[in-house]
């Protein structure tokens, strides 16, 4: 069994919160998959993002909010 860490983004509007989850794979049909710690820090980045608490959020992870490129 391993573990590693990677960013995940949770986008909702024009927010994005870069959340770090560990991964963890096994030699199981379900694998990889994540920890449900890491599971609810997801829903909560995006239950944080959907209520517009931008303060809450960036505890969470990285907050970026997104612009267009073009006009």
């Amino acid at each position: 069994m391993g573990e590693r860490l990677i960013q995940k983004l949770v986008h909702e509007g024009e927010y994005v919160i870069e959340v770090e989850v560990k991964l963890i794979e096994t030699n199981e049909g379900w694998s990889p998959y994540l920890t449900l710690e890491d599971a609810n820090k997801l829903d909560e980045a995006r239950l944080t993002l959907q209520a517009g608490d931008l303060k809450r959020a960036q505890t969470i992870g990285r907050l970026f909010r997104l612009t267009p490129v073009t006009p």
